[in-house]
């Protein structure tokens, strides 16, 4: 009745990096918002083992608009979370989501007060 039995360590199983229910909510409330000014149309997300990243599109054809990745690798240098635009260029990167997300938040306040 004694015995510990360890149960087996599965190797080859891959981890997957995801979004937590906050960050997500914070990422959807930008976007619900974007949408309600008629900036944004559609998105994506995609999970991997190395980052997870979620696009913003102005159409579905088109090429994302804005991306935000959690790159946990990167926490400990220059952060996890980057902003991408549309070209593929860096537009912020940081150890906080409010943080990157507030170059996005600042073209909305310019698109509302237009």
């Amino acid at each position: 009745m004694n015995n510990i039995i360890p149960l087996p360590v599965t190797t080859g199983a891959v981890r997957q990096v995801a979004f937590t229910r906050i960050e997500l909510d914070r990422i959807m409330s930008l976007y619900g918002r974007m949408v309600a000014a008629g900036l944004w149309r559609d998105y994506a997300l995609e999970l991997g083992a190395k980052h997870a990243s979620f696009s913003a599109f102005r159409r579905s054809a088109e090429n994302p608009e804005v991306r935000v990745v959690k790159d946990p690798a990167l926490r400990q240098r220059q952060g996890e979370w980057v902003l991408y635009g549309e070209g593929g260029v860096v537009l912020k990167r940081g150890h906080d989501l409010a943080g990157v997300l507030a170059v996005v938040e600042r073209r909305l306040m310019k698109a509302i007060d237009a």
